[in-house]
């Protein structure tokens, strides 16, 4: 299984949102210079997002985006579905149908077990989680 770009540039996105929640809307360009993205992209990104609820947008000279929610309340899963979709390791995981082995296959149980650890893991991780490890790294880093 592999991230998308898009997912992967999304949840840079919304971590550099939480991490500056508190102060003030954060404009796209700051954004897309600090994660190397393209204003282009981030703005389709950051469309999704705002449908979605995660994330609102703030009009004026200085506007920019916010949270829409407090960061300890939004589980990587949930940002996870919105860019990517549901997590899936194979298609007969969800659908027996797919495959006519799919009854007989070994193989299946563990792609539902890979599946399952997968959401398990997004699901038990907050945007909150991801801004505390960013800080302490760099304050790991400021150390070396």
């Amino acid at each position: 299984m592999k991230l998308s770009t898009r997912t992967r540039y999304g949840i840079r996105a919304i971590i550099e949102l939480a991490e500056h929640a508190g102060n003030g809307p954060l404009q796209l360009k700051i954004i897309a210079r600090r994660q190397g993205i393209s204003v282009k992209y981030l703005e389709q990104l950051i469309a999704v997002l705002r449908t979605a609820g995660f994330v609102r947008s703030i009009r004026g000279a200085k506007g920019g985006y916010v949270l829409a929610k407090p960061a300890d309340q939004v589980r990587l899963i949930q940002v996870v579905h919105c860019l990517e979709g549901p997590v899936m390791t194979a298609e007969c995981v969800d659908d027996e149908e797919y495959c006519d082995r799919a009854a007989d296959c070994a193989a299946r149980g563990v792609w539902a077990q890979v599946q399952q650890a997968v959401e398990n893991v997004l699901q038990s991780i907050t945007l909150q989680d991801l801004v505390d490890r960013t800080r302490r790294k760099k304050e790991l880093d400021y150390q070396i």
